[in-house]
């Protein structure tokens, strides 16, 4: 059995992407990483390339500046990205550049892949996630957040990325899953309120949507998150490769838990799944296998 890895990136450097910490938190299961790095001057390259691991392999990519209805741009690059990968492989593992797998998760991951690699209906592993919101201390816990989502394919280039590149998809139909039994931590909103309102302003451009770009448009410099529904303090560890990044935040944003900012049916919905553990009604990106 064999694991390729596969991701994209462009600009990490001015968007302050944790790209080397998503590259680094899955080498141990792979058995090489494809990365796909767009056109940009900012140092994302020698950045990646600083990495120095064996199991790499970079090549080089131009966006196409007129897929900006949102976000399908991603897709192509991550169909691009997917091409590249050996046909040997068993399994492609895709880690876009805001998530991490803690370290804890390699052993789950790898068996979840041995145990389904010759049942060919099984066409993905589904992980659980965990999103960061404002700073590493908290999760956003609503129904805002998805909270799972398919991060390894099988190698069969039927599969392709859907839409701005969440999920995948053969042909409309959606992938049929099974458990990887792990999680996949999820960074894309903890930077400081002014890197994140650069990060999404310079994100507009790909994004053919009303609400961003109105933060495109915006005379604000800073981001408020205090615009959130619901969000639960974080008590468990981060991956370490996370531990420098962690370490090196300059900025304090202090969350009130007991906020909830719902509307009467979302009140409903958030305080049953807390007692049941299910989400009805929630939009599946996959099918899962019994």
């Amino acid at each position: 059995m064999k694991i390729s890895g596969f991701t994209i990136i462009k600009n990490a450097v001015i968007n302050d992407y944790p790209i080397v910490e998503a590259i680094t938190s899955i080498l141990p299961v792979v058995d090489e990483m494809i990365v796909l790095v767009g056109d940009c001057d900012d140092g994302t390259l020698e950045l990646v390339e600083s990495i120095g691991d064996a199991k790499i392999k970079i090549h080089r990519s131009v966006w196409d500046k007129t897929l900006q209805s949102g976000g399908v741009v991603l897709a192509d690059e991550t169909n691009k990205a997917f091409q590249l990968i050996d046909p040997e492989s068993t399994w492609a593992f895709y880690i876009q550049a805001d998530e991490c797998v803690h370290e804890k998760y390699h052993a789950a991951i790898l068996a979840a892949c041995k145990e389904h690699q010759y049942n060919i209906k099984v066409e993905g592993l589904l992980f659980q996630y965990l999103h960061f919101y404002a700073t590493y201390d908290y999760v956003g816990d609503s129904r805002t957040w998805y909270d799972h989502e398919v991060r390894i394919i099988r190698n069969d280039k039927k599969i392709a990325a859907y839409k701005d590149a969440q999920g995948f998809r053969v042909g409309n139909r959606k992938l049929w899953v099974k458990p990887a039994n792990a999680f996949i931590y999820h960074y894309g909103w903890v930077k400081s309120p002014e890197q994140m309102m650069r990060k999404n302003k310079n994100m507009a451009a790909y994004w053919n949507h009303a609400s961003i770009q109105a933060i495109a448009n915006s005379p604000e410099q800073v981001y408020n998150f205090d615009e959130y529904d619901s969000v639960q303090k974080f008590t468990g560890t981060h991956p370490a490769v996370m531990q420098q990044r962690i370490a090196a935040k300059n900025w304090q944003i202090e969350l009130d838990v007991h906020k909830k900012r719902f509307s009467f049916k979302d009140r409903l919905l958030y305080y049953f799944e807390k007692l049941t553990s299910i989400r009805p009604f929630d939009f599946r990106n996959y099918k899962l296998l019994r």
